[in-house]
């Protein structure tokens, strides 16, 4: 019987190519004659209104807000679990992934930050070299097959979450506007009701479902962005079941997401969201937005993940796992230049309330980024962990 991390791992796998195959399916839709029908889908409106509450949003926001809200739920109950029971329960694996998503995160930032502190509009997209893409790192991993031992994938999954946690934390604080104090409380009440939950033992899934749609639409119209509630929620779900111990109603929802997620919901968000136009030259590569976008993720992430573990070697707070060289660590650090759906994610937070996007596609800095991280990582993992 497969272990839950190589399932995990397995499903990440295939659902990084799948994304692939639907990120390259927009692109192709965007630059045909298909473009004009791709643009009518994602603009469809679509309304849902109960007495006084109407939410009312283009079909690509209703995937970018809604659906996404799903994946975080995903990544919370990841969190959760790898904290209590994973691979991160133990203090020793945490150090260097911790230090390398550490890394990985400051100098793509620093990097974008200098082509484009002198505009204030323009520096509003430092975050978005900063994600690493899970399931498209794994995809590309597991083109090597049986050549990348347990050790590599499981730290690039550590290294990954913690990534994950990093990117929770920046929108939940920088990508917040126009607060709502009335939306506030009603969520702040939702929570209330999760704590009680969870106090109380309660292991049905339908009423921290509930609890948590409620506080999705209360964040929604606050003003914090509405995928913090599938984080919130998952921090409530119970990692065991006071009526049955032998069953985990977190692990049984996260195993239930993971198809859900990883075969529709991050392909969908791929397909609306990864429609580029590639008409427009070198001037469009070189504007500096989606070039600080594809230097941050290219060459900072590998600078940035590779030197803060190295300096924890060498000071001797951090330890290379098993069959784990520095030439590894250094192709991983590589691959984790694939920054494709959180950094789309978060180029939509960073630039839906300005014009300024009419005016370059940082969605290209993202795809060169991350095409070119994906590339020489696996050529360097290749050559690194041999036959």
């Amino acid at each position: 019987m497969e272990s839950a991390i190589t399932r995990f791992l397995r499903q990440e796998s295939t659902g990084g190519i799948l994304l692939m195959a639907a990120a390259a399916l927009a692109m192709l839709c965007a630059n045909s004659p298909l473009d004009s029908l791709y643009k009518l889908l994602l603009d469809t409106p679509v309304e849902i209104k109960v007495g006084g509450l109407e939410i009312a949003k283009p079909l690509l926001l209703w995937v970018n807000d809604g659906l996404m809200a799903v994946f975080f739920l995903l990544v919370g109950l990841e969190l959760k679990r790898e904290f209590l029971t994973g691979e991160l329960s133990n203090l020793g694996n945490i150090i260097l992934p911790a230090l390398g998503a550490a890394g990985g995160m400051l100098v793509p930032a620093l990097i974008y930050l200098l082509l484009n502190s002198q505009n204030p509009t323009a520096a509003r997209g430092w975050a978005i070299p900063t994600a690493t893409d899970i399931a498209f790192a794994l995809g590309v991993l597991s083109l090597l097959g049986s050549r990348a031992p347990a050790s590599v994938k499981i730290f690039l999954t550590s290294l990954a979450i913690f990534d994950d946690l990093g990117a929770i934390i920046i929108i939940a604080i920088f990508y917040t506007s126009n607060l709502s104090l009335f939306s506030l409380l009603v969520a702040g009440a939702c929570i209330t009701v999760l704590y009680l939950l969870n106090r109380r033992g309660v292991d049905a899934d339908s009423p921290y479902i509930i609890a948590g749609l409620i506080m999705w639409v209360a964040l929604l119209k606050s003003g914090v962005h509405a995928t913090l509630a599938g984080v919130i929620l998952a921090l409530f779900i119970p990692m065991q079941s006071k009526a049955n111990p032998d069953r985990s109603p977190l692990c049984a929802m996260e195993e239930d997401l993971h198809t859900v997620v990883a075969f529709f919901i991050l392909p969908l968000f791929a397909f609306c969201n990864a429609g580029i136009h590639f008409s427009g030259g070198l001037e469009k590569i070189m504007h500096p937005i989606p070039l600080g976008i594809a230097l941050g993720l290219f060459l900072g992430k590998q600078i940035g993940i590779f030197s803060f573990c190295w300096l924890g070697l060498k000071i001797g707070i951090a330890k290379l796992p098993q069959d784990f060289s520095l030439a590894s660590l250094y192709g991983v650090a590589v691959l984790c230049g694939i920054g494709f759906t959180m950094s789309l994610f978060i180029a939509s937070l960073a630039f839906e309330a300005t014009a300024v996007n009419h005016m370059f596609d940082e969605r290209l800095g993202i795809v060169l980024g991350s095409l070119a991280s994906g590339v020489c990582g696996f050529l360097l993992l290749h050559r690194s962990l041999g036959k």
